[in-house]
């Protein structure tokens, strides 16, 4: 959607649970030797102030990655994820936040593959200018959902897609849904990463239990579904309550490396008594 910018919500809550999981994912990916490739779907703009009007507006960083930065306790899990947000920073202040993207360029190496899709064309030309010095990197000016079947499989046949759309849209849902679907016919040991908002909606509710069984029939290595839940609806019943990722396919130490850090984010990014999480996994 052309109107939506994650500026406004750069650091987040979502951010940190997103971001945490595909660091995790990413460092596994490398410890083997052989390439794989990155397909970010709705990659953005690569990087983001947070002193910036977009980001000042409602502040969402504060309660986000603001509240790990300096952080004296912080369970070894989310250690790598905040050393790469310093790395973003070398002034040491907390100025620039990491998309994706910018993530992914701190932890890939040389002959891995980036390959990132976004159609808003000011963020779009903002994260080709930023990747242009990578090897093996494409940014694409185009609909990330229908062009990731041409992305599957990858010539070393080690693959990990991020799918993070707005959902401003209730159709992205559904294509969320397709394209995992597409993707796993395609090339079934794709490891998929699927970031959905938690809504008082029926499209939101049903999606993680809609992915579980597309999963559960065509994934190779099973799945594994993470949520934070850190505030409450507001009077009318709106507003975003956590978020949730959903993985195929995921490193088997993944499971282990959330499980000692969401309670420690409970009790940091948690906005009410009844701030929770929840871990769930499936093994094939």
């Amino acid at each position: 959607m052309l109107a939506y910018r994650h500026a406004f919500h750069a650091g987040n809550h979502a951010d940190v649970l997103k971001h945490l999981v595909l660091t995790q994912v990413l460092r596994y990916m490398g410890e083997k030797d052989k390439a794989y490739t990155l397909v970010d779907t709705h990659a953005g703009a690569g990087g983001y102030s947070v002193e910036g009007r977009y980001a000042q507006k409602k502040g969402e960083y504060a309660g986000g990655v603001a509240r790990l930065w300096d952080a004296k306790d912080l369970p070894e899990p989310l250690q790598p994820y905040v050393e790469l947000v310093k790395e973003f920073n070398p002034d040491g202040q907390l100025r620039q936040y990491p998309g994706s993207p910018a993530l992914a360029n701190l932890l890939m190496r040389e002959q891995d593959r980036l390959r990132c899709y976004e159609i808003h064309p000011t963020d779009q030309r903002i994260l080709a200018s930023y990747l242009e010095p990578r090897a093996n990197t494409q940014v694409f000016d185009k609909d990330g959902f229908s062009s990731l079947k041409a992305e599957l499989p990858p010539p070393s046949r080690r693959a990990v897609v991020l799918m993070d759309p707005s959902y401003e849209l209730k159709t992205d849902y559904g294509k969320v849904l397709a394209a995992l679907r597409e993707g796993l016919q395609k090339f079934p040991e794709t490891v998929f990463l699927i970031w959905y908002p938690q809504l008082a909606l029926l499209e939101s509710n049903q999606l993680p239990q809609r992915l579980k069984a597309t999963a559960d029939q065509m994934a190779k290595k099973g799945w594994l579904h993470v949520r934070l839940t850190v505030t409450q609806p507001d009077d009318k019943g709106f507003g975003m309550l956590g978020s949730g990722m959903f993985v195929v396919n995921p490193p088997f130490t993944l499971h282990d490396q959330l499980k000692d850090c969401l309670p420690w984010l409970v009790e940091h990014l948690g906005q009410y008594d009844g701030a929770s999480f929840l871990l769930e996994q499936q093994v094939s």
